[in-house]
């Protein structure tokens, strides 16, 4: 994992750590797709403007977590038939045991 410079937030550390995991996941044809015209970054996984919310229960982490595995299957989308069939969800994770990202850990653990 990158070492920290002690000026990151969780949130910040959380978006580079999972765009440097991203960027070593993807083949280099898929890694074209993020390429950006910058000073200080040659790809950009994330938005901008992302959102970050606090997750102060377990009940409001489950329920951004059950948001994000149902956005693969939500009607605008309809990208897979089951939230854990999406190749890029921790659906399965959940459902199925399947820790194919060798780097998740179970939200219940944390509260």
């Amino acid at each position: 994992m990158n070492s920290l410079s002690g000026k990151e937030t969780p949130f910040g550390s959380f978006l580079k750590y999972t765009a440097h995991e991203f960027k070593k996941m993807l083949k280099e044809n898929e890694l074209q797709k993020f390429k950006v015209d910058a000073r200080n970054k040659r790809y950009e996984f994330w938005q901008r403007d992302s959102m970050a919310i606090e997750l102060y229960s377990p009940e409001v982490a489950y329920q951004k977590l059950n948001y994000i595995h149902e956005n693969p299957i939500a009607k605008d989308w309809i990208l897979v038939s089951e939230p854990s069939e999406y190749m890029y969800s921790s659906a399965s994770f959940y459902e199925h045991g399947d820790d194919r990202f060798n780097f998740l850990k179970h939200a219940g653990e944390e509260f």
